[in-house]
């Protein structure tokens, strides 16, 4: 009976994808360890792969002997080397269209939260206090800021229609997007440089890509607008932590909201987890009962389809799908 091997989850159980492969004819088996020697152990033999945090790099591919699929549980595939699978003949898919609405409402919640100083608020009245809890000029009014989006995706796209009705002026950079099709949707279309020098709000929503990993360093972040702020829930190693700890210290940033760190989780010694200016949550930006349900689905859907030899959907590495 062909196998699909889940490498780690952080579901409660895997009823729902039982359901769906025990249809198919399909056994199910997982593991929940993250180090490299079990991982090749728990892979070799199994004809399709679902991942979601593990580290599927060159080694644990190797060790694939019959893999006809790797399935990342997610938008983004970083943690699984797409050039290795792809010198295999593995395609490697993604689930992209999944939580689109919960990362975009998320986003704007953080930065309400941001602007308009929720959390202070509500712990100095939690701890007995009345009025103000921060500065005055802290308190923003969005149709005062620019805001600018590096990303224009899916999720770049749904920021940017829920920030139209507060009448910021939105920026948008984004190599692999033409500038009509932003400027279509009321957005400014600029450079990188221009977007951080002009941004009263810098938000992320393009992959962890070697072009992009660390595009916010000591180097850039001295380029943005002096109290400017960065909102993050796309991944971590976008930005260079100790650079951005010093902004946020030195007050260069006046605050941030991140749903991503690199590393993950944040250490509990992290200034990230004590700054008043930061607010922080655990990657859980996608989660809803729904988005989660579809997730989840639509990766047992796809090793489904692998193991039948159909062509697969959302393909990141270019293979195209084995036949039985």
């Amino acid at each position: 009976m062909p196998t699909v091997v889940i490498t780690d989850y952080t579901f409660p159980n895997l009823e729902i994808e039982q359901s769906i492969l025990s249809a198919g004819g399909f056994e199910l088996r997982s593991g929940n360890n993250k180090e490299i020697l079990a991982l090749q152990a728990l892979v070799a033999d199994a004809d399709a792969v679902i991942t979601q945090f593990a580290p599927i790099n060159a080694d644990v591919i190797g060790a694939m002997q019959r893999a006809k699929v790797i399935v990342r549980y997610g938008i983004g595939y970083d943690n699984v080397d797409v050039k290795a699978a792809r010198e295999r003949g593995i395609p490697v898919c993604n689930v992209p269209d999944y939580c689109i609405d919960e990362v975009a409402d998320h986003t704007l919640a953080f930065i309400l939260g941001v602007t308009r100083q929720v959390v202070p608020n509500t712990l100095h009245v939690r701890e007995g206090k009345w009025g103000l809890a921060t500065p005055l000029d802290q308190l923003r009014t969005l149709c005062d800021q620019a805001v600018g989006l590096v990303g224009f995706g899916r999720i770049g796209r749904e920021v940017a229609a829920r920030l139209a009705p507060f009448k910021c002026r939105r920026l948008v950079h984004d190599a692999f997007v033409p500038a009509d099709a932003v400027r279509a949707t009321g957005c400014e279309p600029v450079a990188i440089d221009e977007l951080l020098a002009q941004s009263d709000i810098v938000t992320l929503h393009c992959p962890s890509t070697p072009q992009t990993k660390k595009l916010l360093n000591a180097t850039s972040i001295a380029r943005m607008k002096p109290g400017s702020l960065v909102i993050n829930l796309a991944r971590g190693d976008l930005i260079d932590t100790a650079a951005f700890v010093a902004a946020l210290q030195s007050g260069h940033l006046a605050g941030a909201a991140i749903d991503v760190c690199d590393p993950e989780p944040i250490p509990v010694d992290s200034p990230l987890r004590s700054l008043p200016n930061v607010i922080t949550a655990s990657h859980i930006a996608s989660a809803s009962p729904n988005a989660v349900r579809t997730l989840r689905e639509t990766a047992a859907k796809i090793a489904a389809m692998a193991l039948r030899g159909e062509s697969l959907p959302n393909v990141v590495n270019g293979v195209i799908s084995q036949s039985v």
